[in-house]
């Protein structure tokens, strides 16, 4: 692995396991993943085709805005973070139980 993979291997933070991941998943063969602030596009696409071999066919990015929280120490919020949306090419599929 050269330097470029690492950095690559970096993009990607975890993929997002909910209901409604895994019902995008079943529809559109879309698979959600937690990614960094930072990263572009071009980016994540080479990372999940270099990490689990597959063919990527979009990418769609969406900046998720931290929740405000109370506690009894003051209010606080969260912190920013971004999620991908990467949709497979047809034959392709990611299964994170083996994975």
């Amino acid at each position: 692995m050269n330097l470029n993979s690492y950095h690559l291997a970096s993009v990607l933070l975890a993929p997002v396991i909910s209901e409604k991941s895994a019902n995008v998943a079943e529809a559109n063969k879309q698979f959600i993943f937690r990614v960094e602030k930072d990263s572009t596009k071009d980016q994540i696409k080479n990372a999940v085709e270099i990490m689990f071999n597959v063919e990527v066919d979009a990418v769609n990015i969406l900046n998720v805005k931290g929740k405000r929280k109370r506690s009894a120490r003051g209010v606080y919020k969260k912190s920013d973070w971004k999620k991908a949306y990467v949709k497979l090419k047809d034959g392709f599929d990611i299964e994170f139980s083996a994975a």
